[in-house]
């Protein structure tokens, strides 16, 4: 086999060398912003210093710090990747091109999910190999994660790992062209935590114009904390650390005690008079925001973006079925979720119970939770952007089960991932405890969910109908694909949307 010396590139701030594998470019480990050390932790990204000669873009770098973790008997590897590989200038992008070239082709960015303190562009589930392969730029990328990306601190700006992914954009802009991308073609996609910052970054005027259409799997628009709610989390670490809670102090902290300092956050309750806590104690990280950016994009925000949203049949499966505490749920449990996340609980399970005859207590807690974490924040998204014409607004629901876990986990929250990356053959995604269960998963769904979202990047429309305030259309993604409109009306009326 002959060998050829791999692709170069040149970028704004220098030359990169990466690797031809058949049809497909991969550039890994580029910077797009400066390494965050010492107190710039805690300010906003900085340009990178350019590089003399070319920089070599073959091996995976560094991730942002973060503990290693685990969901229970749920082998969750290939989605957070083995943990945190020691190394500052962490705020990259991996490129995934055709290798042919050409220009003018979509251009997609990936931003991972992790409860905003794990993951990252490591992971075997975002290799960008198919989308390359099918006449995508996609490009998938690194931000500052937990105390570092989003404690909110007096004296260093709001949600910096958000502000990280403006600066990928706007890296994106500038440097895209160079391996066949259309700058003026983007489409900004992530799931979990990536997707409700794909949602803050809809709602941000920093972000308007770097990017055209947008993709929401499994984030939604109501899941900011507000300031008094992101201040308790800030004292807790700030005791947790023995430090004043501000900038100053925190910038002569070491990252491995940040780390350690934020595992030991979780559990704190951060509801308050006013506000329930949008993610009902399971990660005391998210975006610190006066309005949810679903209320920003009803005002208007984000209105020239096209955006395609949608949840998993069966999001809260993830955080029971692992952990033993899904088969052995109870009534109490059900009114328990609900009291978390809604001021008439009463009310919320009673809507439930309706809409889903013969549900047991298992299947309505899981419901509950998924809605308030995901579901509900989804139909806002979408609902306040189907207000104001000149975009496409369109709905999806995620419905194929996986048989792991006995069959129980089934149509849970990140069980889309492996059919939109079109790696759903992968062996460490396939086996029992697998995220994809035993067997071999429908390689004719991977290839129709990859196919829409790169149809959606491309031209703006995924192949069914607009969601509007009147049907509310949303189609159903299985082994078969049904479109129905206001799927669980009763329920999503109980959220008041």
């Amino acid at each position: 086999m002959n060998h050829h010396p791999g692709p170069v590139v040149t970028t704004a701030q220098g030359a990169v060398r990466g690797l031809r594998r058949g049809a497909v470019s991969t550039f890994v480990n580029i910077p797009y912003a400066a390494p965050p050390r010492g107190a710039g932790r805690f300010a906003a990204p900085r340009p990178h210093e350019p590089w003399d000669g070319v920089r070599d873009a073959t091996a995976p770098g560094p991730n942002a710090p973060q503990s290693a973790r685990t969901l229970g008997t749920v082998d969750m590897s290939p989605y957070f990747g083995a943990g945190w590989s020691r190394g500052e200038d962490y705020l990259t992008v991996n490129v995934h091109a055709p290798a042919e070239g050409g220009g003018g082709l979509p251009v997609m960015v990936f931003v991972h999910g992790g409860g905003f303190v794990a993951g990252s562009t490591r992971s075997t589930l975002y290799d960008g190999s198919a989308f390359a392969r099918d006449g995508v730029v996609l490009v998938t990328l690194n931000y500052r994660l937990g105390i570092a990306g989003f404690l909110d601190l007096p004296g260093a700006p709001a949600n910096r790992g958000l502000l990280d992914v403006v600066a990928a954009l706007r890296w994106v802009r500038e440097n895209v062209a160079a391996f066949g991308g259309d700058p003026g073609n983007v489409t900004l996609f992530g799931q979990s935590a990536g997707a409700t910052i794909v949602g803050g970054v809809l709602a941000n005027p920093g972000a308007d114009g770097l990017f055209r259409r947008a993709i929401v799997q499994s984030g939604g628009g109501l899941g900011a904390f507000t300031a008094e709610q992101a201040a308790r989390v800030t004292k807790a670490a700030a005791e947790a650390l023995g430090v004043e809670p501000d900038a100053g102090a925190f910038a002569d902290v070491s990252d491995e005690r940040l780390v350690e300092a934020a595992s030991r956050l979780a559990g704190l309750d951060l509801r308050t008079a006013t506000h329930r806590d949008p993610l009902i104690g399971l990660s005391p990280f998210s975006l610190v925001l006066d309005t949810q950016p679903a209320a920003s994009v009803a005002a208007g925000l984000g209105s020239g973006v096209d955006l395609l949203v949608g949840t998993n049949a069966e999001e809260g499966n993830l955080y029971l079925v692992p952990v033993g505490r899904y088969a052995t749920s109870t009534a109490a449990d059900v009114h328990e979720a609900a009291a978390r996340s809604h001021p008439d609980p009463a009310r919320l399970v009673e809507a439930y119970r309706a809409s889903r005859p013969g549900a047991s207590s298992a299947e309505l807690r899981s419901a509950i939770m998924g809605d308030a974490l995901f579901g509900a924040g989804s139909r806002a998204l979408a609902g306040a952007h189907a207000a104001h014409p000149g975009s496409g607004t369109y709905a999806y629901e995620f419905a194929w089960r996986s048989q792991a876990l006995g069959g129980e986990l089934g149509a849970t929250h990140a069980v889309e991932l492996p059919f939109v990356f079109d790696v759903a053959d992968r062996p460490e995604l396939n086996g029992p405890n697998a995220m994809l269960g035993p067997g071999k998963a429908p390689a004719e769904l991977a290839a129709r969910v990859h196919e829409t979202w790169i149809r959606f990047a491309r031209t703006g429309d995924p192949g069914w109908e607009p969601y509007d305030a009147e049907r509310r259309a949303t189609m159903r993604i299985d082994t078969e694909w049904t479109q129905v409109d206001d799927p669980r009306a009763q329920e999503r009326q109980a959220w008041n949307l």
